[in-house]
């Protein structure tokens, strides 16, 4: 399942699945952010990774950026009311149990986040 030198590898997931009963494999899909789409008022990291909660405050721009009475919740962003979880977020586990858990918090964060507007 090599790719051919200078082309990129077509597995399908059929070949995929019959590779993984002979070995075992990891495979990550992006190790990049992708958080291009946001505005500039989201502050990310040098590696663009979104800045949330204790990392965000840590930031050289949060007291610039945050106008809030309050510390920001732990999965809130610099935008208030506005989360990121998984692997987009800095510090973010980059595993797919630790992203299903932290949108789950987001739900609940959301609504208290709701309660205080």
């Amino acid at each position: 399942m090599q790719p051919a030198q200078g082309k990129r590898a077509n597995t399908s997931l059929a070949q995929l699945s019959q590779a993984s009963r002979d070995k075992a494999a990891i495979v990550f899909i992006g190790t990049s952010p992708r958080s291009g789409w946001l505005p500039a008022s989201v502050l990310r990291d040098t590696k663009g990774f979104v800045l949330t909660g204790r990392d965000l405050m840590a930031a050289d721009a949060y007291p610039r950026t945050w106008k809030q009475q309050r510390e920001p919740f732990p999965l809130e962003t610099s935008v208030p009311g506005v989360f990121a979880a998984g692997d987009v977020r800095a510090g973010a586990m980059n595993r797919v149990a630790s992203a299903v858990g932290e949108g789950s918090m987001v739900v609940r964060l959301a609504h208290e986040y709701l309660a205080l507007t």
